[in-house]
C-alpha cells in the first residue's frame, strides 16, 4: 500500500485545533496573571500606524505627520484590516497569529513528506511540533510581525529544499518580506547558491532564472525604497538605524560572546536535543554535495552572525534569532528521521523522540508563565502610564518618551522618542545624555517618562509624579517626572 505523504482534512484539522489551544492557553494564563494585552510595548506602535492608516489613510504615528518608523509596514498594513473591521486590537492579532502559527505546522509537515523518504504518519507530529513550540506560540501573539516573518523565511528556505523552485515567485516572495523586515535581504544568498549550484540546467538556463529572480525580486524592493523615501527620506525605515545606535555599546563584548549568546537562542527548549539531529543533517548534505542544504545551513549561520556583528541584543525571548528556528528545528528533524531510518539503535532514538516531546511541553507551559509575566510588565508599566498620562496631562504637554508604544496609542499629547523610532533627529547622539537634555530643552519638553535604570542622568533630581504598577515584582516601574 502506497505511503500517503500528502495531509488529509483531519490532519490539518488537527493542526488548527493544537494551534488554537495553544494559543488559548497562553491567553488564558496572561488574563488570569494580571490581565490581556501585549507582551512588547513595541506591539502598540504597529497598532497606532495601523489605527492611523485606517482611519485617515495615512501612514504615521502622529496623526498629520508621515513617518517611517515601523520597520514593518507591511504588518502595520494587515492590523490596519482589523482596525477597519473595528476588531479589538488583540482579537485580530490573535486571528493573524493562529494563521500564522496553523501555517508554520501545516508548511513544516508537508515538507517533511515531501522531502523525507517514508515519513506520512497518521498523526502529523512535526507539524504538532511547530504549533506548540514556545517561541512560535510567543511571537503569534506578540502583536509583532515576528511571527509571520518566520513563517514567510521558513517558506523561501523549504522552497529552496524541493526539487521546484520558481524563480520568478521566489524573487516576488523575498521582495514582499523585505516589507515586513529588511533582514529579508539575507534569503538572497542562499536564493543565488540554489538557482546556480543545485539545479541540473544547462548553465546558460540557470543564469537566466538567477535574471529572473533578481528582476521579481526588484519590483518590491523599489517601492519598498521608494516608500521611505517619501516618508523620510531614507531608503531604509528609521528603526533600522536607530536600534543600531541604540545598542552600540553592545559591541564591546568579545565576539565570542556575542556569538555564543545568538547561536544558544534556538536551543532554549527542543531545540537542545534536536542540536546533534542538525550537525547529522548538515554532514549528510556535506557528503551528498547537496548544494541546497548546504545554502540553506550557512543561512542560518550567517543570520545569526550578522547580528552578532551588527544588532547582538537576545532579549525578549530571541525576537530576532526567532526566524532561524523554524528552519533550525525542521532541518533537525530531517536529520532524526534520517537516523531513525537506519534502522539501529532504534531503543536510543526512541529515548531521543520522547525526550523532544518532553522538553516540548514543558517549555511549552513555562512559555505560557514568560508570555503572561510579559504582557502584565507591559499592561502594569506602559498601558497604565499612558492611561494616566491621557487623562491627568494637559492636551498639547510636550513628552519625551522612552518607550513610545503605549504612549502613542493611549495618549494624545506630542511626543519627544528618545530611541529615535519617530524622532530620527535623536539618532546621532542617542545614548548621549547631556546632549540628549539639551535635546529636550531646546525642543520644549515639560515631561520625561522613562523607566529610571534606562538613564543615568536624566531623571536625577527630577520631580516624580506618577509610576506605574510593578505588577510582577521585577522593580522595573515606567515614570513620569517634570522636565526641566
Amino acid at each position: 500500500m502506497p505511503l500517503k505523504t500528502r495531509l488529509d482534512r483531519a490532519q490539518y484539522l488537527t493542526l488548527a485545533v493544537a494551534a488554537a489551544a495553544a494559543l488559548a492557553v497562553y491567553l488564558t494564563a496572561a488574563a488570569l496573571t494580571y490581565r490581556s494585552g501585549f507582551p512588547l510595548d513595541d506591539a502598540w506602535i504597529h497598532q497606532t500606524y495601523a489605527r492611523n492608516l485606517a482611519q485617515s489613510g495615512e501612514f504615521s504615528f502622529r496623526p498629520g505627520e508621515p513617518s517611517a518608523g515601523s520597520t514593518a509596514p507591511l504588518w502595520s498594513f494587515l492590523l490596519a484590516v482589523g482596525h477597519w473591521l473595528r476588531f479589538p486590537p488583540l482579537l485580530w492579532v490573535s486571528v493573524l497569529g493562529w494563521t500564522t502559527l496553523f501555517s508554520l505546522g501545516a508548511l513544516a509537515e508537508w515538507g517533511a513528506r515531501r522531502l523525507v523518504r517514508g515519513y506520512a504518519p497518521r498523526w502529523p507530529w512535526i507539524g504538532l511540533f511547530f504549533t506548540w513550540e514556545w517561541h512560535h506560540v510567543w511571537a503569534a501573539l506578540s502583536g509583532m510581525e515576528t511571527a509571520l516573518f518566520m513563517l514567510g523565511t521558513f517558506w523561501v528556505l523549504i522552497r529552496l529544499l524541493t526539487p521546484r523552485r520558481g524563480a520568478a515567485s521566489l524573487g516576488v516572495l523575498v521582495g514582499t518580506l523585505v516589507w515586513l523586515r529588511p533582514d529579508a535581504l539575507t534569503l538572497i544568498g542562499p536564493v543565488m547558491v540554489t538557482l546556480l549550484l543545485a539545479d541540473e540546467r544547462p548553465w546558460l538556463e540557470r543564469w537566466r532564472r538567477l535574471g529572473v529572480f533578481f528582476l521579481t525580486l526588484g519590483v518590491p524592493l523599489a517601492f519598498y525604497a521608494l516608500f521611505n523615501l517619501l516618508l523620510d527620506g531614507t531608503v531604509l525605515p528609521n528603526t533600522f538605524y536607530a536600534k543600531q545606535a541604540e545598542y552600540a555599546s553592545l559591541l564591546q563584548t568579545p565576539l565570542w560572546r556575542r556569538l555564543r549568546n545568538q547561536f544558544l537562542m534556538p536551543l532554549v527548549g527542543a531545540g537542545v536535543l534536536l542540536l546533534p539531529a542538525w550537525f547529522h543533517w548538515l554532514v549528510r548534505a556535506a557528503r551528498r554535495r547537496d548544494w541546497a542544504s548546504l545554502a540553506v545551513a550557512a543561512w542560518t549561520v550567517g543570520y545569526l552572525t550578522v547580528f552578532a556583528l551588527r544588532l547582538p541584543v537576545v532579549y525578549q525571548h530571541g525576537r530576532y534569532q526567532m526566524p532561524v528556528m523554524p528552519i533550525f528545528f525542521f532541518t533537525a528533524f530531517c536529520g532524526l528521521l534520517d537516523v531513525a531510518a537506519m534502522g539501529r539503535k532504534a531503543l536510543w532514538v526512541s529515548v531521543w523522540r520522547t525526550g523532544v516531546a518532553a522538553l516540548l511541553v514543558a517549555f511549552w507551559a513555562l512559555g505560557a508563565r514568560a508570555y503572561a509575566l510579559d504582557v502584565a510588565c507591559i499592561e502594569g508599566n506602559h498601558v497604565e502610564v499612558a492611561r494616566w498620562v491621557a487623562d491627568h496631562l494637559p492636551a498639547d504637554a510636550l513628552l519625551a518618551v522612552h518607550d513610545v508604544g503605549a504612549l502613542g496609542y493611549f495618549a494624545p499629547q506630542p511626543l519627544l522618542d528618545m530611541a529615535g523610532l519617530v524622532s530620527p533627529e535623536v539618532i546621532p547622539f542617542i545614548r548621549d545624555e547631556s546632549r540628549l537634555a539639551s535635546w529636550l530643552d531646546a525642543s520644549g519638553a515639560q515631561y520625561l517618562i522613562v523607566m529610571p535604570g534606562w538613564y543615568d542622568r536624566l531623571p536625577v533630581g527630577r520631580e516624580k509624579i506618577f509610576c506605574g504598577r510593578d505588577a510582577v515584582g521585577l522593580d522595573t516601574a515606567l515614570c513620569v517626572y517634570l522636565w526641566p
